[in-house]
């Protein structure tokens, strides 16, 4: 005999994944793909660029109006962090999810949690232990033209699985097109 906690756990479970199963079908008000372009600057104010294609999964309708202000964002990037004078570049292909809420107006704020995988552990004076990196994603944003425009904050960091673990912190503005 399960205990009572077991059952009302996986219950809840599969209330969860029923409902992202029928979001998913439901298209979830899918956006388009939108390219983006952000350019920044690392903690050793190195610039940086990233190249990245995103796309937003909107609250279905059928959820209460509370959650239609959130959206699901999945993007993968590219980016690119070009040497000085005699150092090396470095890039990192980068996969995040984001959980979004917007404003009314079209203001938004974004967090997230995603991987990066870099092309070396090692960039400029910083030890980053691993190549593979996670990454943690603050953005804001604004509705401009036909995009947004978005800062954004990143950290990578290898969550000390393997010393040294310097990390790495990009700030960015970027713009991304609704195509």
């Amino acid at each position: 005999m399960q205990p009572v906690t077991h059952r009302v756990t996986r219950r809840w479970r599969s209330a969860l994944v029923a409902g992202l199963i029928g979001w998913g079908m439901s298209g979830g008000g899918a956006w388009a793909l939108e390219p983006g372009l952000e350019a920044g600057i690392s903690n050793e104010e190195h610039p940086t660029l990233a190249l990245g294609l995103h796309h937003g999964f909107m609250a279905p309708p059928w959820l209460p109006r509370a959650f239609q202000p959130w959206s699901l964002q999945l993007a993968g990037r590219l980016l690119l962090l070009p040497g000085r004078n005699r150092e090396a570049s470095n890039a990192a292909l980068i996969l995040a999810p984001a959980l979004r809420y917007t404003f009314a107006g079209g203001t938004f704020v974004e967090g997230g949690i995603g991987a990066a995988l870099f092309l070396d552990a090692h960039l400029r004076d910083r030890e980053l232990g691993t190549a593979g990196q996670f990454e943690d994603r603050l953005a804001m944003g604004w509705p401009l033209a036909d995009g947004t425009l978005q800062l954004a904050l990143a950290h990578y960091s290898n969550a000390s699985l393997k010393p040294p673990n310097d990390g790495l912190e990009v700030l960015s503005l970027g713009y991304r097109w609704r195509l």
